[in-house]
């Protein structure tokens, strides 16, 4: 048996046009009325690429692993060796720390120093002047060391580093290394001398740090500031003995050396990957070597301004 389908008229063109005008009515007033709803839908429908999420995220930052001051000692005058620090440090490998590198000098004096200085701060921000008449060992690093907690009072670091515009430091290894050490009571460096008994070694002039606990107790100690003239590096682990100090001693032997030169000791031998200091870079050579060795220029792009062999 076949099924018919029934059948039904067809609706006249009049019945359409009564249907669709209520609706053509409704859209022209909603234009009218609302004329940018579309454009507010648009921009809402794509939250991912909204401008102020995108700043939001630009803000955040990963707080850095370490706070480090390294302070280097130097001399008003010395412009050229600066310039050449602050490019040798200007090129190094990422680390997570937060590293601020400052020169370090007492009251500058002479008149060509006070108005270049100036411009020197100017323009990079990186010196400190502390109040005592430069020297040597006649407590410049005291001085250093026990201003640091009024100056920065507001945001103290984790350690801080006395070293010399001779050294040539490796951040990066540096940071590694300090990640894994104790956040107080750390004296940290190269232990001197190589042999002897532990209650005569003191960590070297070359660059050795401090975390900040004894940053603080160096500023308020009389043991200090009733001894801080001699040969500084001894004196400053003299410090720490004669205060009752218990500190964690960490030497950092072979990763920090003296340049080489023949013959081989403890602390002077051949370049090695995992350095943390080079010292006695004392003159444009040895610290061009120091680089070479490090590939510190490999990054250098070529161009038609210049030829390098």
């Amino acid at each position: 048996m076949v099924t018919k389908h029934a059948s039904y008229p067809k609706p006249s063109t009049s019945t359409i046009s009564i249907i669709l005008l209520p609706l053509i009515i409704f859209i022209l007033i909603t234009l009218i009325v609302y004329p940018n709803e579309s454009k507010l839908q648009a921009a809402t429908s794509d939250c991912t690429t909204s401008a102020p999420y995108a700043d939001f995220t630009d803000r955040v930052k990963v707080k850095p692993d370490i706070r480090l001051l390294i302070g280097v000692l130097t001399l008003p005058g010395n412009y050229e060796r600066r310039n050449l620090v602050r490019l040798a440090y200007g090129f190094q490998p990422e680390h997570s720390g937060h590293v601020d590198v400052k020169f370090v000098f007492c009251n500058v004096t002479k008149e060509e120093d006070i108005v270049l200085v100036a411009l020197e701060i100017m323009r990079y921000n990186d010196i400190i002047i502390l109040d005592c008449a430069e020297n040597m060992d006649g407590g410049k690093t005291y001085t250093y060391f026990s201003s640091l907690p009024k100056i920065f009072d507001d945001e103290p670091y984790d350690y801080v580093m006395k070293t010399d515009d001779d050294t040539y430091l490796r951040l990066n290894n540096l940071v590694d290394t300090l990640k894994r050490l104790p956040r107080e009571s750390l004296y940290f460096g190269l232990m001197t001398p190589c042999f002897g008994t532990k209650a005569d070694h003191y960590m070297s002039g070359m660059g050795y740090v401090v975390s900040w606990d004894l940053v603080e107790w160096i500023s308020t100690s009389d043991v200090a500031r009733s001894h801080h003239t001699g040969p500084e590096d001894l004196i400053t682990g003299k410090w720490f003995r004669d205060g009752g100090k218990a500190v964690h001693m960490y030497d950092a032997t072979p990763e920090m050396y003296d340049y080489f030169q023949p013959p081989h000791l403890c602390y002077r031998h051949e370049f090695i990957p995992d350095t943390v200091a080079v010292h006695k870079l004392k003159d444009n050579l040895r610290w061009v070597k120091t680089l070479k060795y490090f590939n510190v220029t490999d990054g250098l792009k070529p161009s038609k301004l210049y030829h390098l062999p």
